[in-house]
């Protein structure tokens, strides 16, 4: 199933949600597709007046393509404004992903702040692509694309603090509506930036990852390319620290990303 066919299909059952191996990231399923589908879970608790505003996102274990997966949802407390929300997504008994929500409407504020401009980038034509190539690349891959404008591709012994470029869903016959759950998966569709300091191939995953949106999200279509920046703000001892943002193809910013990752090389 499709991405979009996949959010449906926890819509309808989630209690029995099957991920296939195409969208296998090493011995998992895609983190960005699992978040997406705990989020998609949780949206449906939640009044639509309020919008997710963030994110804390831990990967307990590995989530086996083509085994069930039940997505559980509780809401720990609904304020006036603020709706605080736990996701978990089990197979075969064992959490293998956790998600704590906070959503929230607006409210009248005398602050207001407009976000730094987005990086200056390359035209997306002018980027390299990193193909989908069986057995090679990550199996998630044929369903995302990504465009290189900053720093170096996994594995190119590239000392660069920065990793991104353009991402967006490949092969889409028609547009569809960008929500907070696709953006999840545009963000961690990108491999950890510190895996581009490496010479030669070796695992790397996230623990956590903190997750923010900019609300309201702007106008956007699956068709549409955003723009993905990764800064290495720490590493050693085989964790990394890394801070992101993805923003529209106008420059809006879309949401501001934190992982810690665990890096076995």
């Amino acid at each position: 199933m499709g991405f979009s066919e996949l959010l449906q299909a926890v819509r309808d059952n989630p209690q029995a949600v099957r991920i296939s191996a195409q969208w296998g990231q090493g011995r998992a399923s895609f983190g960005g597709l699992v978040a997406a589908l705990v989020y998609e879970a949780m949206r449906t608790k939640v009044p639509a007046e309020r919008p997710p505003r963030s994110l804390a996102i831990t990967f307990v274990g590995p989530a086996a393509p083509d085994v069930p997966i039940s997505f559980e949802v509780e809401v720990l407390r609904e304020g006036k404004a603020v709706s605080q929300v736990l996701g978990r997504a089990i197979q075969d008994g064992q959490v293998v992903s956790i998600v704590q929500g906070s959503f929230g409407a607006g409210r009248k504020s005398r602050i207001v702040v407009k976000s730094e401009q987005a990086p200056q980038a390359k035209a997306v034509d002018e980027c390299q692509e990193m193909p989908y190539i069986a057995n090679v690349t990550p199996e998630f891959t044929r369903y995302l694309a990504m465009r290189w404008a900053f720093g170096g591709m996994p594995f190119s012994n590239n000392p660069s603090r920065e990793m991104g470029g353009w991402v967006r869903l490949r092969d889409q016959d028609s547009a569809e509506p960008v929500n907070e759950a696709h953006l999840l998966a545009l963000v961690d569709a990108w491999p950890p930036a510190v895996l581009s300091h490496l010479s030669s191939p070796a695992p790397g995953s996230s623990l956590t990852w903190t997750i923010e949106f900019v609300q309201p999200v702007g106008e956007l279509s699956t068709l549409d390319w955003c723009l993905y920046r990764a800064q290495i703000e720490h590493a050693r001892d085989g964790y990394g620290h890394v801070a992101a943002a993805l923003w529209s193809p106008k420059g809006e910013l879309l949401a501001i990303s934190r992982q810690t990752v665990a890096v076995f090389g």
